[in-house]
């Protein structure tokens, strides 16, 4: 084991169990408002079963990523790299990896703000939402680790009762949607767990967390268990979807989760779809943040710029870029990419660094005897 003395300070250590929050809260986001649609288009009314085919790939992620890290004790990601690659080819996949944690913030930042133009604020300006956004997932970076670990509990605690809303219209779902069950060849449903893939990323926040997490022995157990509770959350919604939805109707729905919602009553409340939306911003305010942070902590060590300095520096540039997005089509375009990527990153790379990781202790050995 590659042991260092480096140690987060005290303050901001937090307890293992709150590593449920953190992983659980980082996978949930605007992706699953619209995954039965996509699901639905590669493996027809089995989508459900794509997604619990996920299960085991992303526990076997975590696996490996949690293995990697208890070869370096209290390091993270961007110090592993430089240790394992070197100074200049370490700098070089800390960038890469703070590229892609910007992508992700980007693409999470400009499908929210699509959602609440198409369904709230028709006449709102892109750049004036960008701006609450961005100031609101500043403010929880600045905070520091605590603080996203704590604004991760508030977006599941107060955020979790919207998906009991689905009871309403799991009572009018048709059960003949669903069979002949199996009806999807194994290609079909494989590829539905690919795409299911690109709504569930959020657990390599393990590789950044890692040295602030008390007990890490309870590490693995906590995240394969908030793992389990976001992909039965996916297959619970593409479930419903399909069954609710006749299939050309679901094809038609670009995000279902939202129209199903509409069909809510409450009293003295006639579109309770708005209020899903509103409270949406709590559900992904912590992918905001986390992936803020990431971008930005990798900054700190590449250029040696303080993380308070680079976050308002990085604000600003995203903000210039949302100007770039004048289109539906050009967002898809965007999400489709970093998706693409990010499933390399995220469930790829992992092994490739295990591999060289133990390659590389094997033949320190070698060198010693």
């Amino acid at each position: 084991m590659m042991n260092t003395n480096t140690m987060p300070n005290e303050k901001l250590m937090f307890n293992a169990m709150l590593l449920f929050y953190v992983v659980h809260a980082n996978q949930i986001g605007v992706g699953i408002l619209g995954l039965p649609r996509i699901l639905l288009l590669e493996a027809g009314h089995d989508a459900w079963i794509s997604v619990l085919l996920t299960t085991v790939g992303v526990g076997i992620d975590i696996l490996i990523i949690i293995t990697i890290l208890k070869q370096f004790s209290n390091l993270d990601l961007y110090d592993i790299h430089t240790i394992v690659f070197g100074k200049w080819v370490g700098k070089l996949f800390n960038f890469l990896f703070v590229l892609y944690s910007l992508g992700v913030f980007f693409i999470i930042l400009i499908n929210y703000i699509e959602i609440v133009q198409v369904w709230v604020f028709p006449e709102m300006k892109t750049w004036f939402l960008t701006i609450l956004l961005l100031i609101l997932a500043s403010y929880g970076t600045l905070g520091g680790v605590r603080m996203i670990v704590g604004i991760a509990f508030v977006s599941i605690v107060f955020t979790f009762w919207i998906f009991f809303v689905l009871i309403t219209p799991f009572r009018y779902i048709d059960f003949t949607h669903y069979f002949p069950i199996m009806a999807a060849t194994p290609k079909e449903l494989l590829m539905g767990a690919y795409k299911t893939s690109f709504s569930i990323f959020g657990f390599e926040i393990l590789f950044l967390f890692w040295p602030y997490i008390k007990e890490k022995q309870k590490a693995i157990k906590i995240s394969l268990l908030a793992n389990m509770v976001t992909i039965l959350l996916l297959a619970f919604v593409t479930f419903v979807s399909i069954g609710f939805f006749a299939k050309e109707g679901l094809g038609n729905s670009i995000w279902p989760l939202l129209s199903m919602f509409k069909i809510v009553r409450i009293p003295n409340l006639e579109r309770f779809e708005i209020i899903a939306i509103s409270f949406w911003m709590l559900v992904i305010l912590p992918n905001l943040c986390f992936y803020l942070w990431s971008a930005t902590k990798g900054l700190k060590k590449i250029l040696k710029i303080s993380q308070r300095k680079n976050i308002w520096a990085t604000c600003i540039i995203l903000w210039l870029s949302t100007f770039l997005i004048n289109s539906t089509v050009s967002i898809r375009k965007i999400s489709d990419l970093v998706s693409a990527i990010g499933f390399y990153i995220v469930f790829v790379y992992p092994l490739f660094l295990l591999i060289i990781i133990f390659v590389r202790k094997k033949a320190f050995k070698k060198g010693l005897s």
